[in-house]
């Protein structure tokens, strides 16, 4: 068999394609630089690390290269930071991940476009302020004199620091999240939904169907596949918690309700600069981030018959 003809083919077919692989060089290249090359770091979890030896020159840790890690379990903090980062996700999932399905369920129903068009933007916005802009309008909202003081005030609440008491953390960056998000994840539900053939909507008024039998088995199972797929990404990212929001909002105050294991990383690695231990508690992280998602996309391929891979 000759197997010149072919190679010589496909050459041909990369040399007519090298705009566009050249289009591709520039992500390829963040990937490779801020994402694969910074692997070779994880070396400091396993090590004494000294910024001046470096990470080859650093000695490894005393229980063959695992003391931090056996630090890190046996830490007073580990139970708190571990239970915070979990209930923070698990929160975010149960209550913000269904929300923007039923708006999109809702838009999909609205039959004037200019109450649509007007609730997609107002609810966009938000995505598309910064982290930092949405944590200081929400410390402003909850604070002593904020808007949800004054409401409060109006049915006879005492106005109270919600920032300052632990009980009311999780609540109120559950709330920001939906707030922050539903508009946004709306998007990919509407794409979903304007891809269902009008026929089934037919089909479905000939043989009686209302139109809540039309959301249910019309418009919730075409939007199955793409929730599934965006659920694998949510328990993915359980061990993350978004901690950016809740290092600018929390304080020491909260620590016991709001303390996630992004947060105790940055005190103890950055500010206590404690690399090596910190490093440790970030692989960790990373380790069981990875399994869950790989848990998530079985799971899904076995009930759900959708999954990434």
């Amino acid at each position: 068999m000759n197997l010149g003809q072919p190679i010589r083919n496909h050459l041909r077919s990369v040399y007519r394609s090298r705009y566009y692989l050249w289009m591709l060089l520039p992500g390829l290249i963040y990937y490779l630089v801020f994402h694969y090359a910074p692997i070779y770091g994880i070396l400091i979890a396993f090590k004494d690390f000294n910024i001046f030896d470096g990470i080859w020159g650093s000695p490894w840790a005393d229980s063959k290269g695992m003391q931090h890690f056996i630090d890190l379990f046996q830490s007073p903090d580990f139970y708190i930071i571990f239970r915070n980062t979990v209930l923070l996700s698990v929160y975010t999932i149960v209550f913000s991940f269904p929300m923007p399905i039923l708006l999109a369920l809702a838009l999909n129903e609205v039959t004037s476009r200019w109450w649509k068009r007007t609730v997609q933007s107002v609810s966009y916005l938000p995505h598309f302020i910064s982290t930092v802009v949405i944590s200081g309008m929400v410390f402003n909202f909850v604070s002593l004199h904020g808007m949800v003081n004054q409401i409060g005030g109006w049915f006879g609440f005492e106005p109270k620091q919600f920032l300052l008491l632990p009980g009311y953390f999780r609540t109120i960056f559950v709330v920001s999240d939906i707030w922050q998000s539903i508009g946004w994840g709306s998007i990919l539900y509407l794409a979903a939904l304007a891809a269902v053939d009008p026929q089934l909507y037919e089909s479905a008024k000939i043989d009686g169907a209302n139109r809540w039998h039309r959301i249910v088995y019309i418009n919730i199972p075409a939007l199955i596949p793409t929730a599934v797929v965006l659920l694998i990404f949510q328990i993915g990212g359980i061990m993350n918690a978004s901690y950016e929001k809740v290092l600018l909002l929390y304080n020491p105050n909260v620590y016991e309700t709001a303390d996630v294991i992004g947060t105790y990383v940055y005190r103890r690695g950055i500010v206590g600069t404690e690399w090596s231990f910190t490093a440790a508690a970030g692989l960790f992280q990373s380790v069981i981030g990875f399994m869950l998602v790989i848990l998530a996309n079985y799971a899904a391929r076995r009930f759900a018959s959708s999954s990434l891979w």
